[in-house]
């Protein structure tokens, strides 16, 4: 698969096991500070509510960034690595992952995102596709050939995303939602 295939098989796994979910509500391409020299755009933003029925429990809500990275030359391309969100992940494939293992373990991913975007959140964590029913150590060994049967794929946390603050207002990132349009 090229670059541009396996971001859209990430994008449907990521949209059928994690964005299409009750109660919570997403955009895609989300613009932050468009028209501006610090223009951004995040892949997916996702807004969990604490529940629908109150003011105090959409208050509590949390937002989740998302950002789709094919490849180890797609993280660096210097494009997106956008974490405007309490919590944020990066969604890859294992190749991808263990492609970047020596830079996680090293430093110098952590220095290319504060190098890449200052104001992003230092809380992320890695999501990679699994085939279903596989464990992740098991795919960590032997990595599975991507195939374009997304619906027997799942995303599995490789690397946990504690929850972090949050610098823009809900107000703002929701408008930044609503603006994309999905």
């Amino acid at each position: 698969m090229n670059r541009k295939e396996t971001t859209l098989f990430l994008s449907h796994i990521l949209e059928r096991t994690k964005l299409n979910v009750f109660g919570k509500h997403y955009a895609k391409e989300v613009s932050i500070d468009p028209w501006t020299s610090k223009a951004k755009r995040v892949d997916y933003m996702q807004f969990s509510p604490g529940d629908q029925i109150s003011v105090s429990g959409i208050e509590k809500g949390i937002f989740t960034c998302y950002e789709i990275k094919s490849c180890k030359e797609d993280v660096y391309s210097g494009n997106g690595l956008n974490f405007y969100g309490e919590k944020n992940y990066i969604v890859t494939t294992m190749e991808c992952y263990k492609d970047l293992l020596p830079d996680l373990r090293s430093g110098k991913f952590d220095e290319h995102l504060r190098k890449c975007n200052p104001e992003s959140s230092k809380y992320w964590g890695i999501m990679v596709a699994v085939p279903c029913m596989k464990e992740l150590e098991d795919e960590f060994q032997n990595p599975t050939a991507i195939d374009v049967n997304a619906k027997s794929w799942e995303l599995k946390v490789v690397k946990p995303c504690r929850i972090g603050p949050r610098n823009r207002s809900m107000t703002e990132l929701l408008f930044c939602m609503l603006r994309s349009g999905r």
